[in-house]
């Protein structure tokens, strides 16, 4: 894995998990910033039509997310992990988009999207789970 590979897979693996961790925090401990008019918090869950026992569920998920990407070896479970942002952070972008949100509200989700995307393209070969076919 040549250099600049490296780089953009520990960006955006690190600003990833720090924005799973972050934002799993506050949904697993059920906090609203003050003034927060948006998710993730309990006022977002109930806006979005999902039940407040949701944050805990997805809180849980996004800590043991993070986990699993900096775990040595376990290509697997990385795998299992890349695919539960994906669908979180997809999961998030189409709830917005049906509640007619504005961009500012979507962002953050795509912007967990891109980085989810960019470090399971770009991880190294030792994160990356082989299927032998025969």
């Amino acid at each position: 894995m040549d250099k600049t590979k490296k780089i953009i897979y520990w960006v955006a693996t690190v600003w990833l998990a720090l924005g799973m961790f972050s934002t799993g925090m506050v949904q697993l401990l059920k906090l609203e910033a003050k003034g927060q008019v948006g998710p993730p918090g309990v006022y977002g869950i109930k806006y979005l039509g999902y039940p407040i026992y949701f944050l805990t569920i997805i809180g849980i998920w996004k800590m043991l997310g993070v986990i699993a990407l900096f775990l040595p070896k376990f290509p697997l479970l990385k795998e299992w992990a890349y695919a539960g942002f994906f669908f979180l952070t997809t999961g998030a972008i189409f709830s917005h988009v049906a509640m007619g949100d504005p961009f500012k509200e979507i962002f953050p989700s795509v912007l967990l999207l891109i980085l989810t995307i960019l470090s399971w393209y770009f991880r190294p070969a030792s994160k990356k789970f082989n299927v032998a076919v025969q």
